[in-house]
């Protein structure tokens, strides 16, 4: 601030949070339509801080997938400022005065936002991982810190604390990594980075080249099959963390399961063929899961009214 301007007025900084935060929930429907139907089943109060926290997840990854001039230099001064801003309380940046806000309002700790600005910083560098051991240790920063990140904006039912909660968040978020890796793979060739385990790969004779390449045969639809199946084992660590949730939150999450779920199953009808196509989830489809878990939500809702 200089000499010659005022400091805000306690209105004026809720202006700008209120705009900082319909800026996130645009860039979330724009980049993310199956995250951001899902989150509509949320409560009012609840939207804000997920849309916040994945607009911030959001810009970082594309300062890493549509880089500057330089791409390094652009992520650590971005990373700065938001720990820098974290810490005194404001940001003249509308994603990170989001991101700020539901930070301090939900008490997350700042650990799981430096993990996940180094596993977004590991991608400049990083282009392949050996085993499902490194990958694991890789989706720590970028997956199972976002499960913790939103788990307190979801609330926990009453009796069940976050520690116990927090094996299935991580497992979600876990899951939700992977099948976009599933998803993603020939557009994160295109970027010089493959995400499917090393060894995995060479058990089924397929190589980095072939999938840069854009080869499909045989053996690369072995190769997606196996992974298929252990993705599908992280959705099945994270279901009994559904019911450790505020009831007014279990429908979201089954709904972003359902519909991130869906993609492995589209991926399965196209017989695996990922390398020259990107599997979506039709709107049809989307939209009915909406309607389900609409329906489901809005007795949860009721039935607190009459309590």
């Amino acid at each position: 601030m200089t000499a010659t301007e005022r400091p805000l007025t306690q209105a004026q900084r809720q202006e700008r949070l209120d705009a900082a935060y319909r800026y996130c929930a645009a860039v979330n429907a724009e980049h993310g339509k199956s995250y951001h139907l899902a989150t509509r089943l949320l409560t009012a109060d609840r939207r804000p801080a997920v849309h916040a926290l994945y607009a911030a997840a959001r810009t970082a990854d594309d300062l890493v997938d549509h880089p500057g001039a330089d791409p390094e230099r652009d992520l650590a001064d971005w990373s700065r400022a938001l720990l820098d801003e974290l810490e005194a309380g404001w940001s003249d940046d509308p994603v990170r005065l989001a991101t700020v806000h539901t930070y301090r309002r939900y008490r997350i700790p700042v650990e799981h936002l430096v993990d996940f600005l180094a596993a977004m910083t590991s991608d400049l560098t990083v282009t392949g991982y050996a085993d499902i051991a490194a990958l694991d240790r890789y989706m720590w920063g970028s997956a199972s810190v976002i499960g913790l990140q939103v788990l307190p904006v979801l609330g926990t039912a009453p009796g069940v604390s976050r520690e116990e909660a927090a094996p299935h968040a991580i497992a979600l978020g876990e899951a939700f990594q992977l099948t976009n890796f599933l998803r993603d793979v020939a557009e994160d060739a295109d970027r010089g980075r493959v995400y499917l385990p090393a060894d995995v790969m060479a058990a089924h004779g397929v190589t980095r080249e072939q999938i840069e390449a854009k080869r499909y045969d045989a053996r690369f639809r072995a190769l997606m099959q196996e992974m298929v199946a252990i993705v599908r084992r992280r959705y099945d660590d994270a279901a009994p963390g559904t019911p450790m949730l505020a009831p007014e939150s279990r429908d979201c999450v089954r709904a972003a399961t359902a519909l991130y779920g869906g993609i492995l199953t589209e991926i399965e009808r196209a017989d695996f063929r990922v390398l020259d196509r990107r599997v979506t989830v039709s709107r049809p489809r989307r939209l009915g899961i909406f309607a389900r878990r609409l329906a489901s939500a809005q007795a949860v809702r009721l039935r607190q009214r009459r309590a």
